[in-house]
């Protein structure tokens, strides 16, 4: 009996030892990250871990319904889509034909109102915001230095770093993108309660605008600037930028870092639901115009939705580019395979939300799913007998 009370009086000294130094040297967010992932079941960020984290609200106003095909749902899904959606644990699968809802179905307890994780398709967003704000004159250009917003970015290579720079992944700092490695800055961004400090401790190492790099603190950084340049919370300058106007359906989520600190994750973290998160495809699609009113400037847009780089042809400035069979794709992504896929020269949008997506094959490389929505979906609107 004495044995067991001292082997559980160490323990426990051990614990406590090891708990100071995990805050000591910086860690302390990993108790958050254990509590909220792991005591939940997974391994990784989850499309309903918002409910474990302070959010801020983005407010919708007039609803604009989406028009309803008028053969909406007479399509059915191919075997491979549907093969598909169930091991990959797809939750919503939506396809918009000519602005209308040609195609829905909705997996487990999902439906069009439910909100799901977007994770870094919130980027796509930031990047608008950006342009929203160049189109509302708090930011110059694409080429105003960070610097001018950030002043601890004011110095050595930092001091070349221009928000256009941040949209496009060209920052040239040390952001460590590794999304299971409980001690990378990704990491800690996701749950650390002060994302501010997290991104003024970077170091720009490289030369800005000089080559792609995908770095969530990217985003995070321009989300600074931009709620610096306008003087408002990014949640509410999304809401009345785009949310608003777009007439979207629902009230979304943004998490933020703590219900103090009040910095939204930027590169992450909008839950929505398929038919919402689709009208941001659908306003590049028609080149930043929603019901005849400019909501952003469409040389921005045409902007965004070129390589700047040779060398990285998939992304543009804060989208994904992604050209196949003769066709020209631009897409939001986000972690675990969370798309809005759009064709502007077929009017095609396709949105696919859920809880898994094929093995990755590197950072930001194109994984076989995306292809199979692209594909089958295509399949379904040639099959389909037309009315």
């Amino acid at each position: 009996m004495k044995f067991i009370k001292k082997f559980f009086k160490w323990l426990f000294i051990l614990l406590l030892v090891s708990c100071l130094a995990l805050h000591l040297l910086g860690y302390g967010y990993l108790f958050k990250a254990v509590k909220t992932i792991y005591f939940n079941g997974h391994t990784t960020a989850f499309l309903s871990d918002y409910k474990y984290f302070d959010n801020a609200e983005i407010d919708n106003g007039s609803a604009q319904p989406w028009p309803i095909h008028q053969n909406y749902n007479t399509a059915k899904t191919t075997e491979l889509l549907e093969e598909t959606n169930t091991e990959l644990g797809t939750i919503a699968y939506l396809i918009i034909k000519n602005d209308s809802i040609w195609f829905e179905k909705y997996y487990e307890d999902y439906n069009e109102n439910s909100k799901s994780n977007s994770f870094s398709m919130a980027k796509s967003y930031v990047s608008g915001m950006l342009g929203k704000a160049i189109m509302d004159g708090y930011i110059k250009n694409l080429e105003q230095p960070v610097g001018d917003f950030i002043p601890e970015f004011s110095e050595g290579k930092a001091a070349k770093l221009t928000v256009g720079d941040l949209s496009s992944m060209a920052s040239g700092t040390n952001w460590d993108e590794a999304y299971y490695s409980p001690f990378s800055v990704t990491t800690q961004a996701y749950f650390d309660d002060d994302l501010e400090d997290v991104i003024l401790n970077l170091k720009v190492v490289n030369e800005p605008g000089t080559f792609y790099k995908y770095a969530s603190g990217d985003t995070e950084m321009l989300a600074m600037v931009i709620e610096r340049a306008t003087g408002k919370k990014l949640y509410n300058y999304l809401s009345e930028s785009f949310w608003k106007p777009m007439g979207c359906e629902n009230q979304a989520l943004w998490q933020v870092d703590s219900e103090e600190g009040d910095l939204v994750k930027a590169y992450c973290c909008i839950a929505s639901n398929a038919r919402d998160f689709a009208r941001f495809g659908k306003l590049y699609k028609d080149h930043g115009k929603w019901n005849g009113k400019q909501l952003l400037d469409s040389t921005f847009i045409a902007t965004s939705l070129k390589p700047r780089f040779n060398d990285s042809p998939f992304y543009g400035y804060g989208w994904w580019l992604h050209k196949k069979a003769g066709k020209n794709f631009f897409m939001m992504r986000g972690h675990l395979g969370q798309y809005v896929i759009v064709e502007p020269d077929d009017n095609v949008i396709i949105v696919r939300l859920g809880h898994q997506k094929s093995p990755d094959a590197g950072i930001g490389v194109y994984t076989k799913d995306i292809d199979i929505y692209i594909d089958e979906a295509y399949k379904m609107m040639t099959n389909a007998t037309p009315n």
